[in-house]
């Protein structure tokens, strides 16, 4: 009998359910036992995904708490905003443990939620049971939990490339302003006209100025840090990419600090955080440098002519964006070593 820990994959029909599979089959811990799709159960997944012929060969099942609670020690919900909020209470209340990739329960307020995101809230009582997972700055709080929530992709992008200098009072986060610019799967695999070929190929196009749902998510996280309310001026952009976000920061410095300050005030902090790469001074991260992997790299640029600083901050945001952080959050979560199952170096060019 295999001691493996046994997982189901809701929403393994979208970007991020798909990119969980490709990680998890390689996980050592893990047996991927029931991939799911509430549109297309009955079918092999191979047929929507042809990369996986021979060697997922497992046909799609549907949404059955019953059957999935039969099977299953934990599940990811890789589902649209909306869907896990009624679905992830049924699966904690059935005995699973469960991580959660939709933005559902990652605000701490069922009103801001509705308000950001234009769908009903999941009740308080499911919200309070939520432990957001930011994996390098969260990690203490995460072992041993039933209940993970994964963060959006460009908070991860952003809020890394913030919080050492905002922790150590180095900027004022009165001033951060954040262009946030994606590849088009951010946008899932439904058919539109972001996506559209015609519409995005040669294409720079911002969407949702100062409206983004995460931008709640963003100002929740570093209020904590802060210790009192942050707002962000934060503006994104689609470009005419499959994969990754560059987060370019701007704010103003507290203080005369150098980027050799900047480097060893970040590496230290993210010492014992294996996907955070700090680049070195007067180099800057491309989104490239990290497609297919679970990195965020990191780069500075400190002008004492006008006392701001810029931080450049990349992922993949379908890895380290979702998938990948999913992963490095079950591994905290059940004590394994974070990097288990997670060990690809990037794909380049």
């Amino acid at each position: 009998m295999s001691s493996k820990l046994k997982v189901a994959i809701v929403g393994s029909t979208g970007y991020g359910g798909v990119e969980l599979i490709r990680f998890l089959v390689h996980h050592p811990q893990v047996e991927i036992v029931s991939v799911i799709s509430s549109s297309s159960a009955g079918v092999p997944i191979s047929d929507g995904f042809p990369h996986l012929t021979d060697i997922v060969v497992q046909d799609l099942d549907g949404v059955d708490i019953h059957e999935i609670a039969a099977k299953a020690d934990l599940v990811f919900t890789a589902t649209p905003s909306g869907v896990s909020t009624q679905l992830v209470p049924q699966l904690l209340d059935a005995g699973l443990k469960v991580i959660d990739l939709s933005g559902d329960f990652r605000l701490r307020s069922g009103e801001t939620y509705e308000a950001w995101y234009k769908k009903p809230a999941a009740s308080s009582e499911y919200l309070k049971q939520a432990v957001y997972g930011l994996s390098e700055v969260y990690a203490e709080k995460l072992a041993g939990v039933s209940f993970i929530s994964n963060p959006g992709c460009y908070p991860t992008a952003t809020l890394l490339g913030i919080i050492p200098a905002l922790q150590a009072d180095w900027i004022d986060h009165r001033t951060l302003i954040v262009d946030a610019k994606s590849g088009v799967s951010g946008s899932g695999r439904g058919t539109s006209l972001v996506s559209h070929y015609a519409e995005m190929n040669e294409n720079f196009k911002a969407y949702k100025v100062n409206k983004h749902q995460h931008i709640p998510e963003i100002e929740q996280v570093l209020g904590d840090i802060a210790g009192e309310d942050v707002t962000v001026t934060f503006t994104t952009q689609l470009v005419p990419m499959t994969r990754g976000i560059m987060s370019t920061i701007y704010v103003t410095l507290k203080g005369d600090h150098t980027d050799q300050d900047l480097i060893g005030l970040y590496r230290d902090y993210y010492k014992d955080h294996p996907f955070v790469r700090v680049r070195g001074e007067g180099v800057w991260p491309a989104t490239k440098e990290v497609f297919g992997s679970n990195y965020c790299d990191i780069g500075f640029a400190a002008d004492a002519r006008t006392g701001r600083l810029t931080i450049i901050s990349v992922i993949d945001n379908v890895v380290k964006g979702a998938a990948g952080q999913a992963i490095q959050n079950l591994n905290l979560m059940m004590g394994w070593e974070e990097n288990l199952g997670l060990g690809f170096i990037p794909v380049y060019p």
